[in-house]
């Protein structure tokens, strides 16, 4: 009789750990358990940690709720000015209500995908190539609103979106580059201008100081010998002032100046003619 019941026990027992092991469950901290009873939701989301459930009764879905970064494909689209370019992006989401996405649609993350890809080709159309090159910002947020209305009802929170990269074709690079070389060109030559004629100003005003003051030509004059003579050239060219020159015009012009006549310019020997007598 008592082995009857130490073997009832021991079968009960090892019934027991059976049971307990079919319906052990471990959730992790980053996750959540939703329990489907008979494919009807049961109670509220189990917390992480140690849970038990029914066994071939319940049926415990685990979703994790950590930050998903999915990329989205590049899409092709057209402009609303007529440029045809390819965009990718990238979405960053989560999910808030772990009930919602496992009752209120099939697969979130390929919902989320496919909502992105649309809300993009969309946001193509809908914008300037100007604004997909610089004002990504303003489009990231509209692309984050598009994407985040449906997504409140899987339970999922868009928490960023971003465009990686605008693909455009090779002749519009091309048309982009000589437009902007053009317009580099156009600035270089606005900026030299510009310095043209504030070098010529102060040129004009340099002019009018040395007019007043003859020695500022003398002393420029010897700065710019020393300034040549510097680079150790074997030839030195030095420029006559204009005022020496009038200086000897004006001493020309003076009655006490006495011209000096040129020397008469020397003749060649002439040969004595031969004597007709001394043949004779």
């Amino acid at each position: 009789m008592v082995e009857e019941l130490l073997g009832a026990a021991v079968g009960v027992g090892v019934a027991g750990l059976v049971y307990l092991a079919a319906a052990a469950r471990v959730v992790k901290q980053y996750e959540r358990g939703v329990i489907l009873r008979l494919g009807r939701l049961r109670g509220t989301v189990r917390d992480p940690g140690f849970t038990l459930i029914v066994p071939a009764v319940d049926r415990l879905h685990k979703v994790n709720m950590q930050i998903v970064t999915m990329p989205v494909p590049a899409q092709e689209g057209i402009t609303r000015d007529n440029v045809t370019v390819r965009v990718d992006a990238v979405v960053y989401f989560k999910v808030v209500d772990a009930s919602a996405a496992i009752i209120n649609v099939e697969d979130y993350r390929f919902a989320v995908s496919q909502m992105a890809q649309t809300s993009l080709r969309s946001i193509i159309g809908k914008s300037d190539l100007d604004d997909l090159l610089s004002n990504r910002e303003k489009l990231n947020q509209g692309l984050e609103l598009m994407i985040d209305s449906p997504a409140i009802g899987w339970g999922v929170q868009i928490d960023r979106v971003e465009i990686k990269d605008v693909s455009l074709p090779d002749t519009m690079k091309r048309s982009m580059a000589r437009q902007a070389e053009a317009d580099r060109e156009r600035r270089a030559r606005v900026i030299n201008a510009d310095a043209e004629l504030q070098a010529s100003k102060k040129l004009a005003e340099a002019a009018h100081q040395m007019a007043d003051a003859p020695s500022a030509l003398q002393l420029r004059l010897l700065q710019t010998v020393m300034a040549v003579a510097a680079e150790k050239n074997s030839t030195l060219v030095l420029p006559i002032p204009v005022e020496l020159l009038r200086f000897l015009e004006r001493g020309a012009q003076h009655p006490d100046y006495q011209a000096v006549e040129p020397l008469p310019e020397p003749t060649a020997p002439t040969e004595p003619s031969p004597d007709p007598t001394a043949e004779k």
